[in-house]
């Protein structure tokens, strides 16, 4: 009988609460030097979206707060346009410290490697247990890899998924947003956002009542 392996970062104690979790989390060393803090989740528990997104960045570091910099208000301005309360969600991300090149004064964001997010897979599957939303979304690929387990294609399966047993949305991270240089190309990739936003809404009320 095959044995089950631990993720990397799995501990051996048990966790009562979200709170002990996020204490736990708040005392693992990061993989990658530099990061001040670990940034935790934020939201309700039994919140009816949750989101996740890749990690921290430059001000979520410093803030030790999730989605507060440039992506994370153009995330609440989408939100807000469809009918989000962002206070009655809950925002976290697949990695919870923040992965830079250090450029002079600057701290240049780096994407997590695939072992990277394995290593903090477990503490998200655990964080989303105790949140229990009707339904994850995973903004990006580094999302997706930590719900799926795998490798998606973002555009290819934007939409509606399943993660783990969990009902779950593929979009893109709002910071690709931000990337597209383009005024036109940039507002209607902002509209396609929001249109996601909208239909999540949509399917957390469903997933409700059902």
């Amino acid at each position: 009988m095959p044995v089950k392996r631990k993720a990397a970062a799995e501990p051996a104690e048990e966790f009562d609460s979200l709170e002990d979790l996020n204490a736990a989390i708040a005392a693992m060393k990061p993989l990658v030097p530099g990061a001040t803090q670990a940034v935790l989740g934020e939201g309700p528990e039994g919140a009816a979206i949750a989101f996740v997104g890749e990690q921290p960045g430059d001000q979520e570091d410093r803030q030790g707060r999730p989605f507060v910099g440039p992506a994370g208000l153009l995330l609440d301005r989408a939100m807000k346009d469809a009918g989000i309360d962002r206070h009655r969600v809950y925002v976290t991300n697949a990695v919870k410290h923040f992965k830079f090149e250090q450029r002079g004064k600057r701290r240049i964001h780096q994407k997590p490697t695939a072992g990277e997010v394995r290593h903090y897979r477990w503490w998200l599957q655990k964080e989303l247990d105790f949140v229990d939303p009707a339904i994850v979304v995973a903004l990006g690929a580094t999302a997706v890899l930590a719900l799926a387990g795998k490798a998606i294609p973002i555009m290819r399966s934007r939409g509606e998924s399943v993660f783990d047993g969990r009902r779950g949305y593929i979009t893109v991270h709002p910071s690709a947003l931000l990337r597209i240089p383009e005024e036109e190309g940039r507002q209607q990739a902002y509209e396609d956002f929001v249109a996601d936003m909208k239909r999540v809404r949509a399917l957390s009320r469903q997933s409700k009542t059902a």
